[in-house]
């Protein structure tokens, strides 16, 4: 059999690969605080036995863009949109210390301070926990005052900061869940430099039109690669017809 099948085979599998990773991309288009991954296509020789005359596509997400979104109004007291460079910390499902930039915050029964996903925000012992409050609000700084219940509409308590953290963009890298970590599982220190807006949320970096135009380039190029295992099923199959005949 010809081995051009085997290449041609090899570059739709990538292909597909490569549209997955555009429409991921496109379906989180109105993920708050949602990151595009990167996709690139490159050629893979083969070496074996014999010279190293094939060489196979093989598609890979070389990163994430970390470019910031744009920030979205909304005035509610709990939405927070990080300034610039920076992430919110939070406790990741199986323990571990993640970065989001996913402001909706949300105060769950028993007065923990979640993501809209559920994800606890971490503060500076741990997660944030508040107690009954007529009022709560977020300073730049990510610390958190509330008007507890029954007291007058000038008096604020400080009980705790949001941890905002600015790790080496090289560093970060995203989970299957999403979240930003950095590699080797190191916690970040809090960074005082890292400002947040209340009231304002950050739209998802995604262009929508860059990624349709990505995809429609990479489905004419599935359909190249299917026309040249055709093409190599013709070849073979004449192949055999001449070898009959002589």
């Amino acid at each position: 059999m010809d081995k051009s099948l085997f290449i041609s085979m090899s570059g739709a599998s990538q292909n597909m690969l490569a549209q997955r990773a555009h429409a991921n991309n496109l379906a989180n288009v109105s993920t708050t605080g949602f990151r595009r991954d990167f996709e690139q296509a490159r050629s893979m020789p083969v070496f074996g036995e014999t010279l190293p005359t094939r060489a196979y596509a093989m598609t890979e997400r070389p990163g994430t863009d970390l470019s910031v979104g744009s920030m979205q109004e909304t005035g509610r007291d709990l939405d927070l949109a990080v300034e610039g460079e920076g992430w919110i910390a939070v406790q990741a499902p199986d323990g571990s210390e993640a970065y989001t930039r996913a402001g909706s915050l949300n105060i769950d029964a028993f007065g923990l301070l979640r993501t809209s996903s559920g994800l606890p925000v971490l503060g500076n012992a741990g997660p944030i926990a508040l107690p009954p409050a007529d009022k709560v609000e977020i300073g730049q700084d990510g610390t958190i005052s509330i008007r507890a219940l029954g007291e007058a509409p000038n008096v604020l308590a400080e009980v705790d900061r949001i941890k905002l953290v600015k790790p080496e963009a090289g560093s970060l890298r995203k989970g299957e869940d999403g979240l930003m970590r950095v590699e080797g599982a190191l916690e970040q220190e809090a960074d005082a430099t890292v400002r947040v807006a209340s009231g304002f949320l950050e739209s998802s970096n995604v262009n929508a039109v860059e990624e349709m135009t990505a995809m429609l380039s990479l489905a004419r190029q599935f359909e190249l690669h299917i026309k040249m295992m055709r093409t190599a099923e013709e070849n073979s199959q004449t192949t055999n017809r001449i070898l009959q005949v002589s």
